[in-house]
């Protein structure tokens, strides 16, 4: 379990120990990228929560390599935050940024997956953050539970989920085989019906079948001008790269061809050399108080 903001997921990669390693470190890059670009929506979304008083105990859920955590640490500055996620190496990457901003007092991870049947104990934290991670759960049902039982009194649980795979091109590119963009993430849609069966899902009447009181349901549009961001070209390339092997047995030939060029960074055609990306998608934030 761990973080991602609605893509390809850590089903899709090599299989074997070292496909697994090499998965990871592309997931880790992904997630990097993801809170570098997105960084000023998510410290939005921490400014807008619905707090009673500022949180001293923070759980990050699927935190994988901290965009939450530290998006929260900088908000809340007398907060502790617990990092929760499956993955040893993203949380080892989330301890080394820790320490180099001075923050390794204030940071405590814990190496867990949210789907096993106990969780480890996380203490009686008074906010619980899950970005883009609840959707990857097996049992959501049974882990919003958890959470529930988990909170202090009073306590808030945000649940941060992105309304679907970011868009980067405009409709026309690339100029070859407009609407590419498109026609790749239909099909990666039997592969998420399959494997991420969650995704894009309504919380709040599962965050009040589990007792949660729904106090805000909001939806931030997201539309970052890649010219904003050297960045922008590197996150555009990568996450293509991740649904690549998902969309490629439902793509023509023409269109593995274009997609292909777009993804060779030495290329002419690479997506990173495009003055014309954005980042485009909808983040939905579910604010739930237990009473």
């Amino acid at each position: 379990m761990t973080s991602e903001h609605g893509h390809a997921s850590h089903h899709d990669g090599p299989h074997g120990r070292h496909g697994e390693e090499h998965d990871d470190a592309g997931q880790a890059e992904i997630l990097d990228l993801d809170a570098e670009v997105l960084a000023a929506h998510i410290a939005d979304i921490t400014a807008r929560l619905p707090l009673t008083a500022q949180p001293r105990r923070i759980v990050d859920l699927g935190s994988g390599t901290g965009a939450g955590t530290f998006a929260l640490l900088d908000r809340f500055p007398d907060a502790h935050v617990t990092a929760v996620d499956s993955s040893a190496g993203h949380l080892t990457l989330l301890r080394e940024k820790a320490c180099a901003r001075g923050l390794d007092g204030r940071v405590h991870t814990v190496e867990a997956d949210l789907d096993a049947d106990a969780w480890p104990d996380l203490g009686r934290p008074d906010l619980v953050w899950a970005s883009a991670s609840m959707h990857h759960m097996a049992r959501p049902d049974r882990a919003l539970r958890t959470v529930h039982e988990l909170l202090s009194p009073g306590g808030l649980f945000a649940v941060v989920e992105l309304d679907g795979f970011p868009r980067f091109l405009p409709a026309h590119a690339p100029e070859d085989r407009p609407g590419l963009e498109e026609r790749a993430h239909a099909a990666t849609d039997h592969f998420h019906a399959e494997h991420v069966p969650h995704r894009g899902a309504d919380w709040g009447p599962m965050l009040t079948a589990a007792g949660f009181d729904v106090e805000d349901e909001r939806t931030v549009t997201v539309n970052i001008d890649g010219t904003r961001s050297d960045a922008v070209g590197r996150y555009a390339l990568r996450s293509l790269e991740r649904i690549r092997g998902v969309a490629a047995p439902g793509l023509d030939a023409e269109d593995l061809a274009a997609l292909d060029a777009l993804l060779d960074e030495s290329g002419p055609h690479s997506i990173a050399r495009r003055g014309d990306l954005a980042v485009r998608t909808e983040r939905t934030v579910w604010a739930a108080r237990r009473p």
